[in-house]
């Protein structure tokens, strides 16, 4: 497993592989490449599983997650803007946002009275996917303005769902380092979505 790593000396943080999942995310968008593609998922397939395991899903509901957000992957592969975020934290959040759909979907059909039953209403579910994706753009445009060593802290810990301690081990830097570049980068970040709103 590749890991970001931390350069101490130029206070810059390296990604070796983003620039590799990028270019393989283009030729996807490009040209429907399925090597790229197979490359993409044998990387991040096990990892969006194992997420998707860690939040509360059985083994075949994570699998079934893991399909769904794989082949969003391949159909919006074009959306995709490495200036809003890595190709990690862009297929993690539409697994994110596709659990949330799931739960939702779930949790109504749990108080749904079979006798009343009426079709749900489309526009309202499009309202919701508007309104959460232009949610998730304002959030990625105010990741893209707090400092990168905070990005990357904030990303591994609320997206990749990485516990702190892992995180310090991952980075090489302080658990309390961590602690409070975590707490300077999500009140930056609070306070750029405020002003957005």
């Amino acid at each position: 497993m590749v890991y970001a790593t931390f350069n101490m000396t130029e206070n810059v943080i390296l990604k070796p592989r983003n620039d590799e999942y990028s270019a393989l995310l283009r030729r996807v968008a490009e040209t429907r490449d399925r090597a790229a593609f197979a490359a993409l998922f044998d990387h991040f397939a096990p990892r969006v599983k194992s997420f998707m395991m860690r939040k509360g899903s059985n083994a075949e509901q994570a699998e079934d997650l893991v399909q769904e957000a794989m082949i969003a992957v391949w159909t919006k592969a074009a959306m995709f803007s490495s200036e809003r975020g890595s190709v990690s934290t862009w297929i993690f959040t539409i697994a994110r946002n596709l659990r949330i759909d799931r739960l939702r979907r779930e949790k109504s059909q749990l108080y749904t009275d079979l006798e009343d039953f009426d079709a749900p209403d489309l526009r309202t579910d499009a309202e919701e996917s508007l309104g959460r994706s232009q949610e998730d753009n304002h959030v990625a445009d105010a990741l893209a303005q707090i400092p990168e060593e905070q990005r990357q802290l904030l990303i591994l810990s609320y997206v990749e769902d990485v516990p702190q301690s892992e995180i310090a081990k991952r980075l090489n830097i302080p658990l309390g380092t961590v602690k409070s570049r975590m707490r300077l980068g999500y009140s930056r970040l609070r306070k750029i979505l405020e002003s957005m709103t």
